[in-house]
């Protein structure tokens, strides 16, 4: 009886494996994923230019939406498929997915060839060798990179996120900035008109010129104020510029006049810390990322004494001689390396991935918890100024106007009055921009959008309540 199976019946298993070695890359590159979590977490797609075609396409697209004011979630759409940041990072998709794709191949043949003479005499060698222990250890290594294509995924899910966080904060803080020039503009033009009247009234004897000097440092300062409030306008315009990937070609950014609305009430939710910790893309990654190590400690430790083992099948021919056909085996004889230290490699890098993924679930919580405070704490403070502060300057302003006409006040105290006003809206320009503000960033802690929050925690009704 034949000691080895013939040919035929290693054919199947032969096959099997040359197949599974055949690993490909996918039409999308990955990038559907992330396509779906902008979709289900941001109400908009994303889209990622990986040729030139794909940017004219884009570039038409934003330049079409650029042709009326951008609302919020415009801002949001053009910088997740026009921000050159974002885009430059989706190409880490085509990176992982090569790795992984080269984990799934079958390792390379090895081909060796020497030819000896001695006088007439001539000694031909040839040898093919294949890795065994690569093919061994190539399903647990195609597992390793598949978590980390995964990793991957949603790292750039979460810098989508963050990008899309950035253009809100900066679209309600270069409307705020806008709305803030107008208003200042008002309390320079009431701070020259009582500067102007004061010098005249002033020469004529009829004013102190300590009372002047005053109108004059007030419409002064007044001035210096307003130029802050403009610099600061073009600086927010043309950080929103930069996060949308805008350039001069593209057209003009228009932005609404004013900030948008409060809602009717602060959104209420329960356990934050275990939304954001279910949520949260960077605490997935990090999960991720301690399973893969912690696979690869194991292929680590089992490999560790043995890390190479070839075999190769040799034909040699000498003149004169029948051909010598066998095999040979090359294997690495743990004599000086036990391995050891890759393990201790291996260990502490899990341990270190293990610390970071606890330290970014602390982190995580932290932070939805600051945010969610804030958040809060803002809605408060921005309908105080909406509900109280503001309808009181006007009543109080209504009151001095009055007195003018009946003669018991002077002009100068309405214009003061008037200064007084125009402060309080201002001041409730700048509350209404840090609601909006907070409510990005209790979004970008939370992981999703806080409607989803909200129906992951239904019991939450109570909490949170608007404080009228």
């Amino acid at each position: 009886m034949n000691a080895f199976p013939p040919l035929r019946s290693l054919a199947p298993p032969l096959l099997a494996i040359v197949l599974s070695g055949c690993a490909s890359f996918s039409d999308d590159g990955g990038f559907d994923a992330v396509n779906q979590t902008a979709q289900q977490r941001l109400n908009r797609p994303t889209g990622w230019m990986r040729s030139e075609q794909d940017v004219h396409v884009v570039g038409q697209r934003v330049r079409a939406m650029l042709a009326k004011p951008l609302g919020v979630d415009d801002a949001v759409q053009i910088a997740l498929i026009n921000n050159r940041e974002l885009q430059a990072s989706y190409s880490e998709l085509g990176i992982a997915e090569a790795d992984l794709v080269q984990a799934g191949r079958l390792p390379n043949p090895g081909f060796g060839f020497s030819r000896t003479h001695s006088g007439d005499d001539i000694k031909i060698d040839r040898s093919l060798s294949f890795s065994v222990m690569s093919l061994l250890t190539m399903p647990a290594t195609s597992r390793i990179e598949a978590r980390r294509f995964e990793q991957t995924k949603l790292k750039l899910a979460d810098a989508m996120l963050r990008t899309a966080a950035q253009t809100r904060r900066a679209y309600y803080q270069s409307i705020a900035a806008e709305q803030s020039v107008g208003y200042l503009e008002q309390v320079r033009q009431a701070a020259e008109v009582a500067h102007e009247l004061a010098a005249r009234m002033a020469q004529r004897g009829n004013f102190s010129q300590l009372d002047a000097a005053r109108e004059q440092a007030f419409y002064m300062e007044t001035s210096t104020q307003l130029t802050r409030a403009r610099t600061q306008a073009v600086q927010e315009k043309e950080n929103l510029t930069r996060l949308l990937g805008l350039r001069k070609q593209d057209g003009a950014l228009q932005l609404p006049p004013r900030l948008p609305d409060l809602p009717a009430q602060a959104v209420p939710l329960g356990d934050i810390e275990a939304i954001a910790l279910e949520q949260r893309l960077d605490v997935q990654s990090a999960r991720l990322e301690v399973s893969a190590l912690q696979t690869s400690l194991g292929l680590t430790k089992a490999t560790r004494l043995v890390n190479v083992l070839d075999l190769g099948y040799v034909r040699n021919t000498e003149s004169g001689k029948a051909a010598e056909i066998g095999y040979q085996a090359s294997i690495e004889i743990p004599l000086f390396d036990w391995g050891d230290a890759r393990v201790a490699k291996a260990e502490a890098i899990y341990m270190q991935a293990a610390h970071r993924l606890a330290a970014t679930a602390v982190q995580a919580q932290s932070e939805v918890r600051v945010a969610y405070v804030a958040h809060q704490h803002a809605y408060t403070l921005a309908r105080q100024y909406r509900d109280e502060v503001v309808p009181l300057r006007k009543r109080i302003s209504d009151e001095y106007l009055l007195r003018y006409n009946g003669m018991l006040a002077s002009v100068f105290e309405l214009l003061a009055d008037a200064r007084e006003q125009a402060n309080a809206v201002n001041a409730a320009i700048d509350a209404a921009r840090d609601y909006w503000i907070a409510d990005s960033e209790l979004q970008l802690a939370l992981g999703g959008p806080l409607a989803s929050a909200q129906t992951s925690a239904p019991e939450s009704k109570t909490q949170g309540k608007t404080h009228e």
